[in-house]
């Protein structure tokens, strides 16, 4: 869009030399279309609503209204009260029946995103009221659905773990499809950036930040894949008006995976550390008894999408790669906060109590 506009510019100025005027208007791609997103103030939600909105379109959001609207990091305080005084904003609860119902007679839309149905049962009575009414369903679902595989990285069409603690977004997926929406479903891996509330990159940069050793479960190659937020929302923004995208899956994240060590290292970078410095225990989770808590924030296994078919139909590129991704997310976010970290699990490691 931004080429469309700097193009404009110049005619207007040769038009301008020739004596003559022409208007430096446009239509925005997203002009008169109205889109639903069902959260939209936590995290990646937050960033698709901006994305939204930056491209025009009319954006409604249907929430509990638990998690106060905010700004994404780096957009101006006039840019925010405009995108918040533009959208419209509908409290309720989506297991609650009568709240639904009221939504579904109250408001029309062209777009659905479903940002946080995380079962069949979550997402069921939203699609039921609006089959037949929408143009386009987007869901949001989760590369976890995929069995682990001796063959990476994993495809769309790659079996799915039917014991997963995500395959309530696969039976999703399976009841959008057999109910006839015109639906697109997209599977990220690991989500990271600004604002983030998964303790993610956290992890590292908690460690590397107090001059720690960072225990690392395995042999600290195991392959994993990152997505930086942005990306995801211009991702799925990008599904809107596409139809060759209804009916299918994408997997999204940066096209390169990185190991665990290489996480370790990257942390170091966007933390101003030297990475070759930073102390790496590796053990085997196995050997330890953590309790309840979670010891790392990835699985210990190789994790990681093709992503040749977003970028393909999607017409998607990646803006962040990981080391311009991490330390946005460091500059923007943990460098501005104040941290209580919790080393409960690595002393258990580091001191070798084991089972």
């Amino acid at each position: 869009m931004r080429a469309h506009i700097h193009a404009l510019a110049l005619l207007a100025l040769m038009a301008g030399a020739l004596g003559f005027q022409i208007p430096l208007t446009m239509k925005a791609p997203g002009a008169g279309k109205k889109v639903l997103i069902i959260g939209g103030t936590r995290f990646s939600g937050l960033y698709l609503f901006k994305e939204l909105h930056d491209r025009g379109y009319d954006i409604t959001l249907f929430n509990r209204g638990k998690t106060a609207n905010r700004p994404v990091p780096g957009e101006s305080a006039e840019s925010y009260a405009e995108r918040i005084g533009q959208a419209t904003f509908v409290k309720g609860d989506r297991t609650n029946p009568d709240d639904l119902a009221a939504l579904a007679k109250a408001h029309e839309f062209d777009i659905i995103y479903d940002m946080n149905g995380r079962e069949k049962t979550d997402t069921q009575p939203l699609a039921d009221a609006y089959n037949g009414r929408v143009d386009h369903f987007v869901y949001m679902s989760s590369a976890g659905v995929y069995l682990k595989s001796d063959l990476m990285p994993h495809k769309e069409t790659d079996p799915v773990d039917p014991k997963s603690r995500h395959k309530g977004k696969f039976e999703t997926e399976t009841y959008l499809a057999e109910k006839g929406l015109p639906f697109t479903s997209i599977r990220p891996t690991y989500i990271y950036g600004p604002q983030n509330y998964n303790p993610l990159e956290e992890y590292f940069f908690h460690r590397v930040v107090a001059g720690r050793a960072v225990a690392v479960p395995g042999h600290g190659q195991h392959l994993t894949g990152l997505g930086h937020v942005k990306d995801l929302a211009t991702a799925m923004a990008q599904v809107i008006g596409r139809e060759q995208a209804k009916g299918q899956v994408y997997n999204v994240q940066h096209p390169q995976a990185i190991t665990f060590d290489g996480a370790v290292r990257l942390a170091a970078k966007a933390a101003g550390k030297d990475p070759e410095s930073v102390k790496i225990v590796h053990y085997d989770p196995k050997e330890y008894d953590f309790g309840k808590k979670k010891a790392f924030p990835m699985r210990p296994q190789h994790f990681f999408t093709s992503v040749e078919k977003a970028m393909r139909d999607l017409d998607w590129m990646p803006a962040y790669g990981n080391t311009e991704g991490w330390q946005d997310s460091f500059d923007q976010d943990y460098a501005l906060r104040t941290h209580e970290p919790d080393f409960e699990c690595d002393e258990v490691v580091l001191a070798g109590k084991k089972k």
